[in-house]
């Protein structure tokens, strides 16, 4: 089997199992005062520590959640209710057009469930690039107070955001400032000026189920989930510790981040011999800033779903560029938030490399499309 699908779940890296077994071995409950319990803690704090570290924020900062999607929604409603709380009230919500929808779906709902919040979208150019100044526009024509949310890099196209430019149009506005980094952590620096950053354990080699809110002190948030004061009162139930602890290893692994220039250099072999075989292919996002192992393209003539029927049948995992559900298969929401059409859009596949990818990977994949597109030009051509 060839792997190259790390932006969905990158496989469970050696280290962090080996956290998973020794912490399963302790048998407590983090929140218990007997030996046990306080070696469980020790886990979850030395966890905390290097999930601090892999964001450049301080430990006492970081809420543990079950993953992105939990931790996207409690900053979301959190900052909603406790700027509330706080009399500071949000107003407007704006979400950037190529957003996950994890930000997308729960922005809209707070709209629907609470009022006098309302969203709006923030646009992109073809590149997927925040617009940042309709973003700038955007805040100043508006009133009240306004959550900001814009990924650090996109899950499918891997292109970086600006978010220094931002985060000065944000602070200016007396914004505030949501950022989804889960596909950023461990590959670039996290060094944003965000009120809420976001990342995710098993993007990075940890096991699913685990994620974390970085909180900037000051930042208003509500818990969602109250119980027994877990996580300092801002997400109450028994942590994970298995899980935590698996995240914990993982980060401290990724954030040297010394793995990417080898990803790197096989992303871009890989579309180096695109570009040679298909000169027709097109590369999305391929002329901004990108992440180092990630690659969306579409080969003119393939459909997406042909194309993922046949790699698999091959054994290769890669991603398609288009959401399916209901056993239909729309286009991307971010493509076409760049301007492409349905049909370019219904034939990108997203190759992401990562820990374990190796050289030989790049060669399968290319055979099994080099056979696929000699299919599909044989149809036509008959």
């Amino acid at each position: 089997m060839i792997y190259l699908d790390h932006n969905a779940t990158s496989p469970l890296r050696p280290e962090a199992l080996a956290a998973v077994t020794r912490a399963s071995a302790i048998g407590g409950n983090p929140s218990s005062v007997h030996a046990q319990g306080r070696a469980a803690r020790a886990v979850v704090e030395d966890a905390r520590e290097a999930v601090a570290k892999l964001a450049g924020a301080r430990a006492q900062d970081v809420i543990f959640t079950s993953g992105g999607t939990e931790a996207n929604a409690l900053a979301l409603y959190g900052a909603v209710y406790g700027a509330l709380e706080a009399e500071a009230r949000i107003t407007r919500i704006f979400v950037s057009a190529i957003e996950h929808p994890a930000v997308l779906a729960n922005a809209a709902a707070i709209a629907e469930r609470i009022a006098g919040v309302r969203t709006a979208e923030i646009p992109v150019t073809a590149d997927g690039i925040v617009d940042v100044e309709a973003l700038r526009v955007m805040l100043r024509e508006g009133k009240g107070r306004t959550l900001v949310c814009v990924m650090a890099a996109n899950n499918e196209t891997g292109v970086i955001q600006p978010l220094d430019q931002i985060a000065k149009h944000v602070r200016d506005a007396g914004a505030l400032l949501l950022v989804d980094a889960v596909q950023t952590a461990g590959k670039i620096p996290l060094a944003f000026d965000a009120d809420y950053l976001v990342i995710s354990g098993h993007k990075i080699g940890a096991l699913e189920g685990t994620g974390a809110l970085i909180v900037k002190e000051g930042a208003p948030l509500s818990p969602l989930v109250s119980g027994g004061g877990q996580e300092r009162g801002k997400r109450g139930g028994t942590q994970n510790l298995a899980g935590i602890a698996s995240f914990g290893a993982a980060a401290a692994v990724a954030a040297s981040r010394a793995d990417i220039p080898r990803q790197t250099g096989l992303r871009d072999r890989f579309e180096s011999e695109i570009a040679r075989r298909w000169p027709e292919a097109v590369v999305f996002g391929a002329k901004a800033p990108r992440l180092g192992n990630t690659s969306n393209f579409a080969i003119p003539g393939v459909t997406a779903e042909t194309a993922m029927m046949a790699l698999d049948l091959d054994g290769i995992c890669v991603s398609s560029g288009a959401a399916c559900s209901s056993g239909k298969v729309h286009a991307s929401h971010v493509l076409k938030a760049m301007g492409l059409s349905d049909e370019i859009a219904g034939g990108a596949l997203r190759a992401s490399f990562g820990w374990n990818s190796e050289s030989s990977d790049v060669d399968a994949v290319l055979a099994s499309l080099d056979k696929l597109v000699s299919r599909a030009r044989s149809r036509v051509a008959a």
